[in-house]
Protein backbone atom coordinates (compact mmCIF):
# COMPACT_ATOMS: atom_id res chain seq x y z
CA UNK A 1 0.00 0.00 0.00
CA UNK A 2 1.29 3.33 -0.75
CA UNK A 3 1.91 6.67 1.39
CA UNK A 4 -1.55 8.29 0.01
CA UNK A 5 -3.79 4.92 0.24
CA UNK A 6 -2.55 4.80 3.58
CA UNK A 7 -3.58 8.29 4.61
CA UNK A 8 -6.66 7.84 3.17
CA UNK A 9 -7.82 5.30 4.96
CA UNK A 10 -6.06 6.83 8.45
CA UNK A 11 -8.14 9.89 7.58
CA UNK A 12 -10.90 7.53 7.43
CA UNK A 13 -10.81 6.20 10.87
CA UNK A 14 -9.85 9.04 12.59
CA UNK A 15 -13.50 10.44 10.84
CA UNK A 16 -15.30 7.41 12.02
CA UNK A 17 -14.04 8.24 15.59
CA UNK A 18 -14.59 12.06 15.55
CA UNK A 19 -18.17 11.18 14.62
CA UNK A 20 -18.79 9.05 17.65
CA UNK A 21 -17.56 11.05 20.22
CA UNK A 22 -19.48 12.35 22.67
CA UNK A 23 -20.45 16.25 21.70
CA UNK A 24 -18.63 18.18 23.56
CA UNK A 25 -15.72 15.83 23.18
CA UNK A 26 -16.02 15.51 19.46
CA UNK A 27 -16.45 19.81 19.19
CA UNK A 28 -12.92 19.82 20.73
CA UNK A 29 -11.82 16.99 19.04
CA UNK A 30 -12.49 19.00 16.00
CA UNK A 31 -10.54 22.41 17.21
CA UNK A 32 -6.87 20.04 16.59
CA UNK A 33 -5.72 19.87 13.03
CA UNK A 34 -4.47 16.18 12.31
CA UNK A 35 -2.03 15.86 9.97
CA UNK A 36 -0.54 12.37 8.39
CA UNK A 37 2.65 12.06 7.74
CA UNK A 38 4.92 9.10 6.37
CA UNK A 39 8.04 9.30 8.90
CA UNK A 40 9.53 11.85 11.20
CA UNK A 41 11.99 13.88 9.68
CA UNK A 42 15.74 13.18 10.46
CA UNK A 43 15.75 16.94 11.58
CA UNK A 44 12.30 16.23 14.15
CA UNK A 45 14.60 14.90 17.10
CA UNK A 46 12.28 12.20 17.43
CA UNK A 47 12.36 8.36 17.37
CA UNK A 48 12.28 7.23 13.81
CA UNK A 49 9.53 4.51 14.80
CA UNK A 50 7.21 6.87 16.64
CA UNK A 51 3.38 6.31 15.77
CA UNK A 52 1.83 9.40 16.73
CA UNK A 53 2.74 12.94 18.64
CA UNK A 54 1.02 15.48 20.00
CA UNK A 55 2.31 18.73 19.70
CA UNK A 56 1.16 22.45 20.71
CA UNK A 57 -0.77 23.57 24.05
CA UNK A 58 -2.92 21.30 25.12
CA UNK A 59 -6.97 22.67 26.20
CA UNK A 60 -5.80 22.99 29.92
CA UNK A 61 -2.59 25.02 28.91
CA UNK A 62 -1.95 29.16 28.32
CA UNK A 63 -1.62 29.14 24.25
CA UNK A 64 1.38 30.82 23.28
CA UNK A 65 2.24 32.30 20.04
CA UNK A 66 4.03 28.90 18.88
CA UNK A 67 1.73 26.78 20.98
CA UNK A 68 -0.71 26.09 18.48
CA UNK A 69 -2.00 22.22 18.85
CA UNK A 70 -1.53 19.59 16.07
CA UNK A 71 -1.65 15.45 15.71
CA UNK A 72 0.89 14.08 13.59
CA UNK A 73 0.09 10.81 12.72
CA UNK A 74 3.19 8.59 11.04
CA UNK A 75 1.63 6.33 8.71
CA UNK A 76 4.73 4.27 7.60
CA UNK A 77 5.66 3.42 11.25
CA UNK A 78 2.24 2.46 11.71
CA UNK A 79 1.77 0.50 8.39
CA UNK A 80 5.00 -1.77 9.62
CA UNK A 81 4.15 -1.53 13.32
CA UNK A 82 1.07 -3.67 11.92
CA UNK A 83 3.04 -6.26 9.80
CA UNK A 84 1.15 -4.39 6.95
CA UNK A 85 -2.35 -5.97 7.99
CA UNK A 86 -5.11 -3.33 6.88
CA UNK A 87 -7.64 -4.02 9.80
CA UNK A 88 -4.12 -4.02 12.28
CA UNK A 89 -3.66 -0.59 10.62
CA UNK A 90 -7.04 0.92 11.20
CA UNK A 91 -7.06 -0.22 14.63
CA UNK A 92 -4.01 1.41 15.30
CA UNK A 93 -4.88 4.19 13.71
CA UNK A 94 -7.55 5.07 15.79
CA UNK A 95 -5.70 4.31 19.11
CA UNK A 96 -2.93 6.00 18.38
CA UNK A 97 -5.62 8.80 17.43
CA UNK A 98 -7.10 8.59 20.53
CA UNK A 99 -3.62 8.63 22.49
CA UNK A 100 -2.84 12.14 20.85
CA UNK A 101 -6.26 13.17 21.36
CA UNK A 102 -5.86 12.43 25.00
CA UNK A 103 -3.15 14.70 25.45
CA UNK A 104 -4.67 17.37 23.51
CA UNK A 105 -7.31 16.99 25.93
CA UNK A 106 -4.81 17.58 28.75
CA UNK A 107 -4.62 14.04 29.94
CA UNK A 108 -1.53 13.03 31.37
CA UNK A 109 0.08 9.33 30.98
CA UNK A 110 -1.84 7.86 33.41
CA UNK A 111 -4.96 9.26 33.01
CA UNK A 112 -4.55 8.36 29.25
CA UNK A 113 -3.87 4.58 30.47
CA UNK A 114 -6.87 4.71 33.08
CA UNK A 115 -9.26 5.46 29.08
CA UNK A 116 -7.86 2.36 27.56
CA UNK A 117 -6.08 4.76 25.28
CA UNK A 118 -1.91 3.62 25.64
Amino acid sequence: MNFEELCEIAEDEVAMIVKVLPDDVKEQAEGCPVSYESKPAPDDGLDEDILGLFEGASLIDEPGPDAMPRIRIFVENLWGYTERDEQDFRDEVGTTYLHELGHYLGWDEDEIADRGLE
